[in-house]
């Protein structure tokens, strides 16, 4: 049985969250609620899709958040013409010698930028499975381990516009969340403009490697009730069943869901997980993972309605147990 953490680490977790927060917010303006995903993201181990028509600075902001990190960042220009090599590493030949030496991809770091990541076909897109899943590369038959931590952030544009690719069903369950990043209010534009008109700000590095490993590990050890792992099961499994739903929420799903719920705690200072939580992160981290029937796969808003809905019939309760 874990320990939970102690208040010293999380109000030490919460200002080193704070701190990366408030570094992000030097680069990006725009929702909060998107950094809110990343941090969550962080905490959880997991790798966020940022989805959004270009020039809604989803690339300026995954910079400025992998920057505040102090952690090794690549990044993955994804061009239809990108071999899954170019993102893994290779063998190379050396006539001098006569051998042949590794030379690793751009993966091989703490946090990728995966920039336009559906601009790519599936197969050079699936090179990123093993990774995402399991820290992991194999080049040749040779096994590479990742660094920790790892962290995959990709942006990708709405899949109607010109030279995109929908990415596979496997790969979309990798991701933990996905959030959807909109045009900015008037005021927000103006003070980007403002802000950018001149010498953009540059995000500095607030952490590091070993204090992101750390974070996690509090967050990991946040305590939940029993009825809430049953209240995380239900959510997902009520998209299974659901006859809008063609493919529902999978079991990765679930355990990524109540992560989510746990890192969510973190972000509010607090121990324990709520029945809140796991609904605030229901829309993040199961909404993508939906495949919709035909009749509705093309309308804006039925996703969301969707969401909307798994969060209102799926009501928590609790368990009343024998003394």
């Amino acid at each position: 049985m874990t320990t939970a953490p102690i208040p010293e680490d999380l109000v030490t977790a919460k200002d080193r969250l704070t701190a990366i927060r408030r570094e992000v917010d030097r680069v990006f303006i725009g929702d909060a609620s998107i950094v809110d995903v990343l941090l969550a993201a962080l905490l959880a181990k997991g790798h966020v899709l940022l989805e959004g028509v270009p020039g809604v600075a989803k690339t300026t902001l995954v910079k400025a958040f992998s920057a505040a990190l102090g952690c090794s960042i690549r990044r993955i220009q994804f061009t239809p013409d990108l071999l899954p090599a170019d993102i893994t590493g290779t063998y190379v030949y050396s006539p001098k010698d006569g051998t042949f030496s590794l030379r690793p991809g751009p993966i091989f770091a703490n946090v990728v930028l995966a920039d336009e990541i559906n601009r790519a076909p599936a197969k050079t897109q699936a090179a990123l499975l093993e990774a995402m899943q399991e820290k992991q590369v194999t080049i040749e038959g040779d096994r590479f381990e990742l660094p920790d931590p790892f962290l995959v952030l990709a942006t990708q544009n709405p899949v109607d516009l010109e030279g995109t690719y929908p990415l596979p069903e496997a790969q979309i369950d990798r991701f933990l969340a996905r959030a959807t990043m909109s045009y900015p209010q008037l005021r927000q534009e103006v003070a980007m403009l403002k802000m950018h008109g001149v010498d953009p700000p540059v995000a500095q590095s607030v952490v590091g490697p070993s204090e992101v490993s750390w974070l996690q590990g509090v967050a990991a050890r946040v305590f939940v009730e029993d009825d809430l792992y049953e209240y995380a099961v239900r959510l997902a499994a009520f998209t299974r069943t659901h006859p809008k739903i063609l493919l529902g929420a999978s079991p990765r799903a679930s355990l990524v869901l109540l992560r989510a719920a746990k890192a969510k705690s973190v972000l509010a200072g607090r121990s324990y997980v709520t029945p809140d939580d796991l609904r605030a992160m229901v829309g993040p981290v199961l909404g993508h993972r939906l495949i919709l029937v035909p009749e509705i796969e093309g309308e804006p808003q039925a996703r969301a309605q969707l969401v909307n809905e798994i969060v209102e019939r799926v009501g928590y309760r609790k368990t009343v147990r024998p003394v």
